[in-house]
């Protein structure tokens, strides 16, 4: 899934931007939604598209922002107010003077990512010891992360390599590391090597890698009935893309755009996700007495996270962070 969290200080270039976002805050009654080129996002478009957003009383300014320290820095800053991205990024970038709230979550990976590792590791806790390559602070760090977390291991006791998802494919395809965490198409591509084979993948990890629109404790309080309008036009989005789905497809290549700009490529990467309707979310996000996989994940997030000394808020919990108030 080609969402990276790069973890660098925002450059000149990106404060620079950050200033224009700022300039370019458009009028107080539209609110803005940054994400990156995604599949996950495209249904946001059906619902500009189709008029489900102004039919249900919200303006939204849809913004692709591929920088996510940028894109998250805009959204602690309020010059963007909403902001598409995977659970697990948002802890690391929470300020202790701005509460952030989850209140829709939008696709889950179901097989799109994964680890391919030698023959003859066949489970995670066998990952001990060996060379695994991954990217560092990213979606794919906090996955191995979560994984080792379940059989008891912790990053420390693998050997990690730090690379991109492609590269971490590419040298294992290679025999150069002993696994890698990458995404399609190079998980498939590993574990298609005479010496490889597919340790895990997202479709046995329901949730764990999951897409989710949050907003500031701010913008929840001001913007109540607009958010709760947005969350019924996701819905009228699914909605329609399964009753038209080659129209629906054009529209969501057409917005997206990028590398994804091909309907056919577009419905291609769709089958590694499954979108979430409210239904879906409301077992994800689960209740007080019996918590969903949104809270699991997000509860882990925050514990790799801040073992790495990357969460800023003290004491910070998932409770405090997921809203289902909107999904009624």
């Amino acid at each position: 899934m080609p969402k990276i969290l790069r973890q660098a200080l925002i450059s000149a270039t990106a404060f620079c931007a950050l200033a224009f976002a700022a300039a370019s805050h458009t009028a107080a009654d539209t609110l803005i939604l940054g994400h990156s080129t995604w599949v996950g996002y495209g249904p946001f478009y059906i619902a500009q598209e189709k008029g489900f957003f102004a039919e249900e009383g919200v303006d939204i300014e849809l913004r692709i922002m591929e920088n996510t320290p940028l894109k998250m820095g805009a959204l602690m800053a309020g010059q963007i107010d909403l902001v598409a991205s995977t659970a697990d990024e948002f802890p690391i970038y929470m300020k202790p003077d701005t509460p952030v709230r989850y209140i829709l979550a939008v696709d889950n990976s179901n097989g799109g990512d994964g680890v391919v590792a030698n023959k003859d590791i066949t489970t995670i806790a066998q990952l001990e010891d060996r060379t695994v390559a991954f990217e560092e602070g990213s979606v794919s760090q906090f996955f191995i992360n979560a994984l080792l977390l379940d059989a008891g291991l912790a990053q420390g006791d693998i050997e990690a390599v730090n690379m991109t998802a492609t590269d971490a494919g590419v040298a294992f395809a290679a025999g150069r590391v002993d696994a890698a965490v990458t995404w399609e198409p190079h998980l498939s591509q590993g574990a298609n090597t005479e010496h490889g084979h597919r340790l895990i993948d997202s479709s046995q990890t329901p949730g764990l890698i999951v897409d989710v629109v949050a907003v500031t404790e701010k913008t929840a309080a001001a913007h109540a009935d607009e958010l709760r309008a947005f969350v019924r036009a996701w819905q009228r989005a699914l909605d329609f893309l399964q009753t038209n789905p080659p129209e629906g497809y054009k529209i969501m290549a057409d917005g997206v755009g990028g590398w994804l700009s091909d309907p056919a490529e577009f419905e291609a990467v769709v089958t590694g996700i499954e979108y979430l309707d409210l239904a879906r979310n409301r077992e994800m996000y689960g209740t007080a007495d019996n918590p969903g996989q949104l809270h699991k994940t997000l509860s882990d997030a925050i514990t790799i996270w801040s073992g790495f000394g990357k969460v800023q808020v003290s004491g910070l919990k998932a409770a405090d962070v997921l809203d289902d108030s909107y999904l009624d």
